[in-house]
């Protein structure tokens, strides 16, 4: 029957011509187009051949268009979602659940330590082929859960991830970063076992171009709404975590507003501790070492920073603040010259004593450091050996060579080298050899622990039997009761620091004290018995 009667369309022809129009849309992957082509096909199926030409201008230009959009948001090296996906993955995930109460989305944040200089070493090809595998892996580990064999239940930690509530997502946001978003979790805690997880995954050995490679990464995790109320707010604050996760070499840390420079806290923590270091606001306390014959060996400078009207800020706090400021060298400058100060004072007094001063990485980092340790020194006309410097094992993870040669330089003037807080980083002893230090100092996380744990009692064990190998003078910090301090005699420590001796006094009592145990040997005193005292402030 003829259309313009009303009546029902002519049945469409069944030519081949249309079939295989339609499946050349179909295999041409525009679907979009498909309706179109179809109303072509049942109403003017002899305009079929005239379509043909347009059907595949408008195929080319929206599979153009397609993969354009899709180039946007994925990594062309590994697949994955790239950062900006990840940030409309985050947007999307809070605006659908904006209005329910208690939703959380929680975000990990991976870095992997030293990549660097595993692709400088390798080869560009062959570190972009790692951070493929390095992808898949954590794919992997988001879909089934890790299997670590090193864990004995590597699914348990994953399987809290919710069903209901979106799928994580996987993305690379750049170099050597990846992080993954977590719909619907929002425990801190859980957030940084899943991120232990992961970085546990990554340690798996790899074996690339013949080499068996162990991995290393650092990861800082952070949740929505916690900790942000948007999703670039979540991104950045995730990466000030693992910031500080890779200055302290912790593994993982969670975002603590403390430690956030751009925070309003923070602004004007800053601006508070630029001008006590003019007015001279924050002051050396210093802490006593001595042998166990009772000989007063040296002191070490502590710092102190009372601010007005707030009261007592704690050392790690504003150190903190100082390292990720770049406000570190001024301070590490006034504690030289403050110490040095006091040295030179104390030696007018007939006090031959040594003073050690802890320095930053990113001091003895720096190719003048040594020349201005020698300033200081020649401006109080104080000998070399009279100080001591302190470096932490992170400075053996950094460029040790660039560190090994200040450290050396600073080492034939005189100036003693101590390495502090030993057994709390990942230091090689091939590393722990390359560098010029006298002595090794135990932390106290083991120190205090060594009665009561067998493992913590372990670890000073062979600390200090490593150190003697080497050559090296060793110090226990946080000695607190006498019973620590008998072990540590037994074990042939050289010389110990803490409460058990003194705490940390300012420059007017460390005198007096210094006064009164130079002539008496103060051993008969500390043996007395007595409670183990609180911890150093």
């Amino acid at each position: 029957m003829d259309r313009s009667t009303g009546g029902a369309p002519t049945r469409p022809p069944q030519g081949v011509a249309g079939a295989v129009l339609l499946l050349g849309v179909l295999l041409a992957g525009a679907a979009p187009l498909i309706p179109l082509a179809v109303l072509v096909y049942r109403h003017e199926p002899e305009l079929l051949p005239l379509f043909a030409v347009p059907l595949a201008v408008l195929v080319a230009a929206w599979r153009i268009a397609r993969d354009r959009a899709r180039d946007q948001l994925t990594d062309p090296l590994t697949d994955l979602p790239n950062r900006h996906a990840l940030l409309l993955a985050a947007q999307e995930a809070i605006a659908d659940h904006e209005e329910d109460e208690g939703y959380s989305v929680g975000l990990i944040l991976l870095d992997l330590d030293r990549f660097r200089s595993l692709n400088d070493a390798l080869g560009h090809t062959a570190g972009d082929r790692l951070l493929v595998h390095i992808s898949r892996r954590l794919h992997r580990a988001l879909r089934s859960g890790p299997h670590n064999p090193t864990r004995s239940d590597p699914d348990e930690v994953f399987a809290q991830l919710p069903d209901s509530q979106g799928r994580p997502v996987v993305a690379r946001m750049g170099g050597d970063e990846f992080a993954v978003l977590l719909p619907g979790v929002g425990c801190p805690d859980t957030l940084e076992r899943m991120a232990n997880a992961l970085i546990a995954e990554l340690a798996a050995p790899i074996r690339l171009d013949g080499l068996l490679l162990v991995l290393e990464a650092s990861a800082g995790v952070c949740v929505y709404p916690r900790h942000a109320q948007d999703a670039e707010a979540l991104l950045r604050r995730a990466d000030v975590a693992m910031g500080h996760a890779q200055r302290r070499r912790s593994g993982v840390e969670q975002y603590d507003e403390a430690r956030d420079i751009d925070t309003p806290y923070r602004i004007g923590l800053l601006g508070d501790l630029r001008r006590a270091l003019e007015t001279g606001e924050v002051q050396l306390h210093y802490q006593p070492k001595v042998a166990f014959d009772g000989r007063v060996v040296g002191l070490e400078a502590l710092l102190r920073w009372e601010r007005p009207g707030r009261g007592k800020v704690s050392p790690d706090e504003f150190i903190g603040l100082a390292e990720s400021s770049g406000l570190m060298p001024r301070l590490t400058d006034y504690v030289l010259e403050a110490a040095v100060g006091q040295l030179s004072d104390w030696r007018r007094q007939g006090l031959e004593v040594q003073v050690a001063v802890n320095v930053s990485p990113r001091d003895v980092l720096n190719p003048g450091f040594a020349g201005r340790v020698a300033g200081h020194l020649a401006r109080h006309g104080v000998p070399a050996h009279a100080l001591q410097l302190e470096i932490t094992e992170r400075l053996l993870l950094d460029d040790s060579r660039l560190a090994a040669d200040t450290l050396a330089e600073l080492r034939r003037s005189g100036v003693g080298m101590s390495l502090d807080d030993f057994g709390t980083g990942h230091s090689s002893l091939v590393r722990l050899r390359s560098l010029p230090v006298g002595e090794l100092k135990i932390d106290r996380s083991f120190v205090s622990r060594m009665v009561a744990d067998h493992h913590d009692a372990a670890v000073v064990r062979c600390s200090v039997e490593l150190a003697h190998s080497l050559g090296l003078t060793v110090v226990a910090e946080g000695v607190e009761d006498d019973e620590t301090w008998e072990r540590l005699h037994g074990l042939g420590v050289d010389a110990v620091q803490g409460w058990l001796v003194s705490a940390a006094l300012p420059a007017e009592q460390a005198t007096a004290w210094l006064m009164v145990h130079r002539t008496t040997a103060p051993k008969v005193e500390w043996l007395t018995p007595r409670p183990a005292l609180p911890p150093t402030p």
